[in-house]
């Protein structure tokens, strides 16, 4: 995968195969930063790529704002849509977790609140297209 890397996707099962390709080259430590709007598909991608990893139970962490997962990797899955303040990621410790070099982040609704990102993360775009078609965009940052 060449960053940065585009793709149309046009079914469940393309985004499933992305998800699954991008998983080959995660390693602990690695942050991705999931921007999209509601229904995109960024819930669904972090199931696929948490499966990859012996994670069976992956799901949306909007209201508990954090979910924690252990398979062959240790991941933390934030989700900052209902997040009222950057006062509020700073009292949960959200540089500490960001800071685990034992473990993966991903945080969808990233660009709430940009500040708290690593500068050094994975940032994957997604954009639902009129035909319900999305276009994933992933760079490294």
């Amino acid at each position: 995968m060449v960053f940065p890397f585009v793709q149309n996707i046009f079914s469940e099962e393309e985004t499933a195969n992305l998800a699954k390709e991008f998983s080959s080259l995660l390693q602990k430590g690695d942050c991705i930063s999931l921007v999209g709007n509601l229904g995109s598909g960024k819930t669904f991608f972090t199931k696929v790529l948490c499966k990859e990893f012996m994670i069976d139970d992956a799901n949306s962490p909007t209201f508990a704002l954090l979910n924690v997962y252990v398979g062959k990797e240790k991941f933390f899955h934030f989700d900052f849509y209902r997040v009222r303040s950057q006062q509020e990621l700073l009292d949960i410790g959200i540089y500490d977790y960001l800071n685990d070099e034992e473990a993966i982040t991903i945080i969808e609704w990233a660009d709430l609140y940009p500040a708290v990102l690593p500068k050094n993360r994975y940032e994957i775009t997604i954009v639902i297209k009129d035909d319900f078609s999305r276009t994933f965009r992933i760079e490294k940052l």
